[in-house]
């Protein structure tokens, strides 16, 4: 079995951002020569996640609107008596989790015919990174 590993580095312009990786991890996939296993997507930051879902505007809105309903900003949260100011931040990225596995056929992510992976930051505006490992033969 081979294994490749590559790092993705985000400095996003917002504090919350959601960002189509798809491209860059096929590159990985596409470079590792890998033709049959999986890449695993995951975001390094306890502050941001990994999902797959349509690359529709609207639909990336929705997610927005839905994770900032279910986890609102607001003061309050115990974790700020931390210091810091994020914790709807970790919250939200326990809804959208922080990887995905892809399969990988015919050295190709097997994605569905809308399927997209994304990289979702929460608490953005700093250096940070996901990790792509491809896995297979």
């Amino acid at each position: 079995m081979k294994f490749a590993t590559e790092y993705l580095w985000f400095e996003t312009k917002r504090h919350r951002e959601y960002i189509n990786i798809t491209d860059r991890v096929e590159e990985v996939v596409r470079k590792s020569g890998i033709r049959e296993g999986m890449a695993l997507v995951s975001a390094m930051h306890i502050t941001a996640g990994v999902y797959v879902n349509d690359a529709e505007s609207g639909l990336i809105q929705d997610i927005d609107d839905w994770l900032e309903q279910l986890c609102p900003y607001r003061d309050g949260y115990r974790h700020h008596r931390t210091g810091e100011t994020n914790g709807d931040s970790h919250l939200k990225s326990l809804m959208i989790h922080h990887e995905v596995i892809v399969p990988v056929t015919d050295g190709r992510l097997d994605l569905g015919p809308w399927q997209q992976v994304y990289y979702a930051e929460f608490d953005g505006q700093r250096r940070k990174r996901a990790i792509i490992k491809v896995m297979g033969e």
